[in-house]
């Protein structure tokens, strides 16, 4: 086990250091990261949005038996036999028993609905930081290459102008003559 801990580390350790040799590309597997868990908000946003619409839809049906047995038992209670009130009365109490279970059910969805609207903008807004990042880190390689290329530009003409016919050391301009 000893072996392959070491080995772990010291990979974990080489991959450290090559993401702080290349922040462009750490930025990139971040920039990855979010995009998943945007796009898992937006799936999540999308099946809680059915789930309520289900819930909206069992309410409805509900009320409309909510209201047909209401109808019922008071149309029982007219006709005086007991038993029909009562059981009425038994099924449009367990329909409203059903109702607000649906009713606390939606609630509770539309709470989850905000909290993944909030997340998902919370995750927009950290990849569009991130694009802004990963830009500066990008305008500052390209500072950086064209510094690099400007001096090696520079290296270059200083050494065509002491070429071989100069030496450093004489500073006069001409080679010295070949003892």
């Amino acid at each position: 086990m000893g072996l392959f801990e070491d080995l772990s580390k010291f990979l974990e350790t080489r991959l450290d250091e090559f993401l702080r040799a290349n922040p462009q590309l750490e930025l990139m597997g971040l920039e990855d990261q979010l995009r998943g868990q945007e796009r898992d908000a937006i799936a999540l946003l999308g099946d809680l949005k059915r789930r309520e619409q289900q819930l909206k839809d069992q309410i409805l049906a509900t009320a409309q038996e909510i209201q047909k047995w209401h109808e019922r038992l008071n149309k029982a209670k007219a006709s005086r036999p007991p038993y029909l009130a009562a059981r009425a009365d038994e099924r449009e109490a367990a329909l409203l028993r059903q109702g607000n279970q649906y009713w606390g059910q939606m609630q509770g969805i539309t709470a989850q609905i905000e909290q993944t609207r909030t997340l998902q903008k919370q995750i927009h807004e950290r990849r569009r930081e991130l694009k802004t990042k990963m830009a500066q880190v990008e305008a500052e390689r390209a500072t950086h290459r064209a510094a690099e290329r400007a001096a090696q530009a520079t290296q270059a003409s200083n050494a065509w102008e002491t070429g071989w016919y100069q030496s450093p050391m004489s500073g006069t301009g001409y080679a010295a003559a070949d003892p």
